[in-house]
């Protein structure tokens, strides 16, 4: 007899994380077994302590359990990444392998994705981490990706997520891009919703993040931002930037000329700087045009060379003759 395919996949990133796996496994079991057909993911992300052994004896008792071995430290990003591509469930769980997320909190996540949703972010409402290193910049950096990406969550760095597989399907994830899956899964038309989860302290490991996540973060907001504004139509934030340069340029210019043959002083116009910026805002604007053109080609090119279409249906009704009437 085939076996079932699992219902639900949890994707487990880990690094270093020895002393948490044991208990953390123990608790997924126990929040999963009584109700889903499920597989845990643990994903060792180039761990250099125990944690690999561990799980190889997990993966040895509990079928159920699969591990994923890279050969050296990538990142969060691209441990999720190879979760996800490896999962079988229509229900994608990620969560952090510290214990801070709380694996009880998975059975209603699910309950909310089945109200039909096809996203639910977890938001740490009462957070137990450091507040110059963690909390702070956490709320800074939260309420700016709310604003440059109109997505409003509270908690983008939470990893316990719920998703339905097929929003992942079209995903790739580079960087810290693991944090703007909601944002870029909302551009494509899925339904978000946030819900509230246990959080709670660390008590074995170290924390593996700090301050200086939130540069990364800050740059890979202005990629997302680009992909989901402007990846189909380049020319425009090109083309407005150069529109911009233009109309500089021309109030440069038209004060130069006024100083050299209205104003009483009669600037010479070749020791004006003002004529200086004039000439390299012109330049900057055939730039930017240019630059826009060779965008459009990319562009183009990338969507046509893999067949990869410009939008994203959620369903097609039509007949099975493929006759209307």
């Amino acid at each position: 007899m085939a076996k079932q395919p699992p219902e639900v996949s949890v994707v487990v990133p880990v690094y270093n994380e020895q002393d948490n796996i044991r208990p953390l496994y123990d608790q997924l079991t126990q929040a999963l077994s009584s109700s889903h057909n499920y597989e845990l993911i643990f994903i060792d992300d180039g761990s250099t302590d125990g944690s690999f052994r561990i799980l190889s004896g997990l993966h040895n008792e509990d079928n159920k359990v699969r591990v994923i071995r890279f050969r050296k430290n990538f990142g969060q990003t691209s441990a999720l990444s190879a979760g996800f591509d490896h999962a079988n469930g229509a229900i994608i769980i990620a969560i952090d392998a510290d214990l801070q997320n709380d694996p009880a909190d998975i059975p209603k996540m699910i309950e909310k994705l089945n109200e039909g949703y096809d996203v639910v972010s977890g938001w740490r409402k009462k957070r137990h981490d450091n507040a110059i290193t963690r909390l702070i910049p956490s709320i800074a950096a939260n309420w700016l990706i709310a604003k440059i990406t109109g997505v409003k969550l509270h908690d983008f760095g939470c990893t316990l997520k719920a998703y339905r597989r097929e929003v992942l399907v079209e995903t790739r994830l580079y960087g810290e891009m693991h944090r703007f899956i909601p944002a870029l899964a909302s551009w494509s038309g899925a339904r978000i919703c946030e819900m509230a989860v246990n959080h709670r302290p660390r008590t074995a490991g170290v924390a593996k993040y700090g301050l200086g996540r939130t540069w990364k973060v800050m740059l890979d907001l202005i990629t997302v931002k680009f992909l989901g504004s402007y990846s189909t139509k380049p020319i425009y934030i090109f083309g407005g930037l150069g529109i911009l340069s233009t109309l500089v340029a021309l109030a440069s210019g038209l004060v130069v000329l006024y100083q050299k043959f209205i104003s009483a002083q009669h600037l010479p116009m070749n020791r004006n700087p003002l004529l200086v910026l004039t000439a390299l805002l012109i330049t900057t604007t055939i730039q930017l045009v240019l630059m826009g053109l060779l965008a459009e080609l990319l562009v183009r090119t990338y969507h046509e060379s893999q067949n990869r279409p410009t939008y994203v249906i959620r369903e097609i009704l039509e007949s099975s003759t493929g006759d209307r009437k």
